[in-house]
């Protein structure tokens, strides 16, 4: 398991809809050296939508390669570090067995899993692509948010050892599996909630599609 490039990038205008132009920070730049990683992201990185994106719960962005090779294989392009918008581009730590909860020594620095990325339309206009951000939720290779748990410095290269492996059998690919088909699914839902380092606003959201689940132990 390591870290192959660590990438930052600065609000800029990616597009535009009717209501204007759009502002985003998901085009990234690979970068060399150390850099430092705090409770708010990495040194050099930002973001547009502060409601949507950043904060401690989403400080830092991770995409493992083997996902990017797997879009590579079926779109017929390449794709370098940070293409996904992602700060840091890892080996060995894909979706499907990442949790919410693992916390990861990289460099001098803590960090731990918090909730998936839901993609939205933004990275269909840096795809080139409206449909791409569907299609990405779908495959469930959507990568994972990080807190920062102890600040540090972080560079390409770096090994990424497991601190902590969270007790929960979810991974972040069943995480937003369950996002997307299983909002009648009570016990899944309720099973996600249970995790302790979940995002306060992943927190919120299957909150509320669990207060509109059906409840099948019930009768008429």
């Amino acid at each position: 398991m390591r870290l192959l490039a660590v990438s930052v990038g600065q609000p800029q205008t990616i597009g535009a809809r009717e209501s204007g132009p759009v502002q985003s920070g998901i085009r990234k730049t690979a970068i060399a050296g150390p850099v430092s990683v705090g409770p708010l992201g990495l040194t050099g990185d930002g973001q547009a939508d502060l409601v949507n994106h950043g904060g401690v719960d989403k400080a830092v962005y991770a995409y493992d390669r083997g996902d990017a090779v797997f879009w590579e294989d079926r779109l017929g392009r390449a794709f370098p570090a940070g293409a996904f918008g992602e700060n840091l581009t890892v080996e060995g730590r894909p979706s499907d067995i990442v949790r919410v909860g693992d916390r990861y020594r990289i460099g001098t620095a803590l960090l731990e899993v918090t909730q998936p990325r839901v993609p939205c339309y933004k990275l269909g206009i840096h795809m080139g692509d409206p449909g791409f951000p569907a299609a990405f939720a779908r495959a469930l290779r959507v990568g994972y948010y990080l807190r920062v748990l102890e600040p540090g410095t972080l560079a390409a290269g770096d090994p990424i050892a497991i601190d902590r492996r969270a007790e929960t059998v979810l991974s972040i690919a069943d995480l937003i599996a369950l996002y997307l088909n299983g909002r009648t699914d009570r016990a899944g839902l309720t099973a996600a909630l249970a995790l302790p380092e979940l995002s306060a606003a992943w927190r919120e959201e299957l909150s509320g599609l669990l207060a509109k689940a059906p409840d099948r132990t019930t009768t008429a």
